[in-house]
């Protein structure tokens, strides 16, 4: 099985599938963990407030099985809140401990901003991050679909890939090696999302 989508009780599954199958990639929503274990590659959505999506996965026991994924250099792609996770910490309705793959925390958008930030926006290649596998045959300033009030602070600038600009500059993609996350919406992004996620599939 080439990728496998972690059911844990917690975002937009089904739009998320029918993404990867419209470019002809073998991917399924499974919350059975031999089916997770079994999987090439990972994909870890989320939706809504931080701590709710990591009581969830944390509930199954898939916390500890993405951890294990990571280590053992399986690719695993996080999505909008899939990404916050990624992080040590979250802080929305308190303080609450992610997964802790990236190092760093989720803060809110500061006052006076109007959240959520939703729409169509840029992102900016970091660094040389545009020559990464990942961003074959997306340009530079690309436009995807974001819906969030809270964002990454990475603790470690080297595992920013891209930055948006939203009454301030923030990291808009994150990774490290095998893992990596995107604060937008793929499946919500049209023909660059589309191409993100088989990017993703083909690495």
């Amino acid at each position: 099985m080439a990728i496998a989508i972690i059911d844990y009780g917690v975002g937009n599954l089904r739009s998320v599938e029918k993404a990867f199958t419209s470019q002809g990639i073998d991917a399924i929503i499974t919350r059975d963990e031999n089916e997770l274990r079994k999987a090439e590659k990972l994909v870890l959505l989320g939706v809504g407030a931080f701590g709710y999506a990591m009581e969830n996965l944390r509930k199954l026991g898939f916390d500890q099985l993405v951890r294990e994924a990571a280590a053992s250099g399986k690719p695993i792609i996080g999505l909008c809140v899939g990404l916050q996770m990624m992080f040590d910490e979250g802080h929305e309705f308190g303080v609450h401990k992610g997964l802790g793959l990236l190092p760093g925390k989720v803060v809110k958008f500061p006052e006076g901003v109007r959240v959520p930030h939703v729409g169509w926006n840029q992102v900016a290649y970091s660094h040389e991050s545009g020559k990464l596998p990942i961003f074959r045959d997306l340009p530079d300033q690309s436009f995807y679909y974001f819906v969030h009030s809270y964002y990454v602070e990475p603790a470690d600038e080297r595992c920013i890939i891209g930055e948006t600009d939203y009454a301030r500059t923030f990291a808009s993609i994150c990774g490290r090696d095998n893992v990596i996350g995107v604060q937008f919406h793929p499946e919500k992004s049209q023909a660059t999302g589309l191409r993100l996620l088989k990017n993703f599939a083909e690495l």
